[in-house]
């Protein structure tokens, strides 16, 4: 595994999936089961450690790039604000992420997960909801934001996908449309290529505009 510091608050580091498998993770197990995924980041964040003395302290935000070899992972701690309640985003692009955030020394258990599938031109985010009426104040916050969005039921929960289009949107303004989001539903690491494969279509288009027009 390669590692580099990045700063004080950054460090990058790239795993290939033949090194995934010789430490016992098969590819299917790092996207698909959050058990396996947080297992072997941990893992991989205790040689992260070690090697470039990275201390791991409080809310991380992590993205993970798949290429076509590996794995690229960049985490940065979390800056709070004064109160000390609330996370700013890392404002660069390459410091969005798939998030795991917890306190000092959490259990796996205490992580919520975001799962930034990243696409070329188009940042992508998962979120989990027991109801589909917690939509609604989303929907009316994101009334005239041009996103697209799905909505599915996969597992006993419903799954909202959101993309943004990097062209139109600013990184301050996907910051701050997430920011929205999050306020109201927790963030997930499901796939939108699992939500098509097992979960139940809801709203194969325009999720937020027609749970309004529907519930709110």
């Amino acid at each position: 595994m390669d590692i580099e510091r990045v700063n004080d608050n950054t460090v990058k580091f790239y795993i290939s999936y033949v090194d995934v498998e010789e430490r016992g993770f098969t590819r299917d197990e790092i996207w698909f089961n959050k058990e396996k995924s947080e297992e072997l980041f941990w893992e991989m964040m205790d040689e992260v450690h070690e090697e470039a003395d990275f201390e791991m302290e409080g809310p991380l935000w992590i993205q993970v790039q798949a290429m076509d070899k590996g794995l690229e992972v960049t985490v940065t701690k979390a800056q709070l604000t004064k109160d000390g309640q609330k996370m700013d985003i890392p404002g660069e692009l390459e410091e969005r992420r798939k998030m795991f955030m917890g306190e000092e020394n959490p259990e796996f258990d205490d992580y919520d997960a975001m799962f930034d599938q990243h696409t070329a031109g188009r940042l992508d985010y998962t979120f989990v909801l027991s109801e589909v009426e917690e939509l609604v104040p989303v929907a009316r916050n994101l009334k005239y934001v041009q996103l697209d969005s799905k909505l599915y039921f996969f597992e006993g929960k419903y799954y909202l996908y959101v993309s943004f289009d990097e062209i139109i949107h600013s990184d301050e303004d996907v910051q701050n449309y997430v920011s929205i989001i999050s306020e109201h539903l927790d963030g997930s690491m499901t796939t939108i290529h699992r939500l098509q494969e097992y979960g139940k279509e809801i709203f194969a288009d325009h999720a937020l505009t027609n749970t309004e027009y529907y519930f709110g």
